[in-house]
């Protein structure tokens, strides 16, 4: 989410779809709200409104640019897909009323619900899946998430790469109230897919009317979500409010949603206890206090921090200077002791909990293949440095939020103490750091990735690009272990391929240095019920909220 997937809300956050037969396997302890918060906060005021935050800037609103989980929180309240992850996290019939699968799984037949209307009255058919499936599969789409769709919808790569034709794609508007789809290969979590921003309808004519000024403000969209986005500010937040357009509106309880913008931990939690938010993710330091409130709940979720090297940098191009950073690196520690807060050490690029065999998770099955030793990271620098000729000048590239900074300053801390360098930390918005990775300016980087679904090649393909943004990682063994991976017909060598993936990504080639998976603990008023945030998958859901 891909990514997605999502990032969050609350501290980041992710998208993702659990294959069939995968749970949510993180914890909540109190009954005040539903999941964590992939954004962070969630407030209630006296007019029946709810009031989130999140600590970063709302990217963008155009749903073919859109890659961050703080855009898809939006996106997925003032629009919808075929299917929406319900209260439990499964996906259930939106947009679409049912569908068919033929004998050979590989078509898919969507009958979409009667009376569909887009905010501005206009009658949405199945035609604006077409147009917008279309955009997400052509060079049009800036946010990276074409092979979500191009990896299974016959024709999509071709089209995409302008050899074949749109009416070649295998994605059809039988008539007003019928999509088909038709598929590459059996893909049992297809429609969990669905449910994803990119996913979503977007009405051809509007769109083409806007021109460039598409998604820039409000009054330049239009809705067929829950809600309907009354103001769009990228630096200060979001309104939305009810949008009675909508098929299920009637079961939409709160009619105004506030989504401001807060960096700062402090400022939120100042803002929770004076009843501007009502709901706010805790600082570490914040946690012994509040636990015994009844106002407090923690959660994990399927999301994986991790140091991705620039393999096109000199100095970290060395595998014994990246395999160096990554031994030196206390995980434990840094979970269990600078977060606590409920965040675990990674051992691997693929969270705990995912889906593995049916019997063993993905990470059970892998084993360990992250591990924090100061004397192999010693060992591996020496190496290093003697290859280069002397020892690199290192900076780290991190995000502006103080989660993320304290995250760096601890990674800093440990270079020093273990290896005896000094690395400058580097510290930009979520814009910015984003924009320097996909041009290529950087060393190395604190980011992340939350799954979009249940399953490791939510994370796997994410490096088979060779882009900038994943450390400009090239290589024919990873490459075709995921690509047997997304043909195979048997699960038990499928799953063998993406375990094999991992290992070469994280301790071969050392591409990447996972740190820890998120963690989150937050207040919520009591005021507030059944404010719904997935493990996985689209963020915060607001449809299912109510206020007491």
């Amino acid at each position: 989410m891909k990514k997605s997937k999502l990032l969050a809300l609350i501290l980041a956050a992710s998208m993702v779809l659990a294959t069939s037969g995968c749970g949510f396997t993180g914890t909540a302890s109190s009954a005040a709200a539903s999941g964590p918060a992939q954004s962070e906060g969630t407030a209630k005021t006296s007019d029946g409104t709810i009031t989130v935050y999140d600590t970063n800037e709302i990217r963008t609103m155009v749903q073919w640019a859109a890659s961050d989980n703080n855009s898809f929180t939006i996106l997925n309240n003032v629009s919808e897909g075929l299917y929406r992850l319900n209260e439990k996290h499964e996906p259930e019939p939106a947009l679409a009323e049912s569908y068919k699968v033929s004998d050979d799984k590989l078509t898919y037949t969507f009958t979409l619900r009667d009376g569909l209307k887009w905010s501005n009255g206009t009658a949405l058919t199945a035609k604006d899946f077409v147009f917008s499936w279309l955009k997400q599969m052509s060079t049009d789409a800036t946010n990276g998430y074409s092979f979500i769709m191009t990896d299974y919808i016959v024709n999509g790569a071709e089209y995409l790469d302008n050899k074949a034709k749109a009416e070649d794609v295998g994605v059809k508007a039988l008539d007003d109230k019928t999509l088909e789809v038709k598929l590459k290969q059996p893909t049992p979590y297809f429609v969990r897919l669905t449910v994803l921003p990119m996913f979503f309808p977007l009405n051809e004519e509007y769109v083409k009317s806007q021109g460039a000024n598409y998604g820039l403000k409000a009054e330049n969209m239009i809705y067929c979500g829950p809600y309907t986005l009354a103001t769009y500010d990228p630096a200060s937040g979001s309104t939305l409010k009810k949008n009675d357009s909508y098929w299920d509106a009637a079961n939409v309880k709160v009619s105004n949603v506030n989504v401001r913008i807060i960096k700062e931990q402090a400022t939120a939690l100042n803002a929770y206890k004076s009843g501007e938010l009502s709901r706010v993710t805790l600082s570490s330091s914040d946690v012994p206090a509040m636990k015994s409130s009844a106002e407090f709940s923690s959660t994990s979720e399927f999301r994986t921090n991790y140091l991705q090297f620039n393999l096109a940098n000199k100095a970290v191009s060395n595998k014994n200077i990246r395999l160096a950073l990554g031994y030196a690196v206390d995980r434990a520690t840094l979970a269990d002791v600078v977060l606590a807060d409920g965040s675990a050490p990674a051992t691997g690029l693929i969270a705990n909990g995912m889906y593995g065999d049916g019997t063993k998770s993905f990470r059970g099955l892998n084993g360990d293949i992250t591990t924090f030793d100061a004397a192999k990271a010693k060992e591996y620098w020496e190496k290093g440095v003697k290859e280069l000729g002397s020892a690199p000048s290192l900076t780290l590239l991190t995000e502006d939020d103080s989660v993320t900074k304290t995250v760096a300053t601890y990674i800093q801390g440990e270079f020093k103490k273990n290896l005896g360098i000094d690395v400058k930390i580097d510290s930009k918005t979520k814009k910015a750091k984003n924009q320097l990775m996909d041009d290529n300016n950087y060393q190395m980087a604190v980011t992340a990735w939350g799954a979009d679904y249940d399953d490791a090649m939510t994370y796997m393909d994410l490096w088979t690009n060779g882009t900038p943004y994943r450390g400009n990682y090239k290589s024919d063994t990873y490459n075709s272990l995921i690509a047997d991976a997304k043909k195979q017909t048997d699960d038990a060598k499928r799953l063998q391929d993406m375990l094999s993936a991992e290992k070469t990504l994280v301790s071969e080639d050392a591409v990447v240095s996972p740190l820890f998976y998120r963690g989150f603990a937050y207040l919520t008023k009591p005021s507030v019920e059944n404010l719904v945030t997935h493990p996985f998958g689209p963020p915060i859901e607001f449809k299912y909220a109510s206020l007491k």
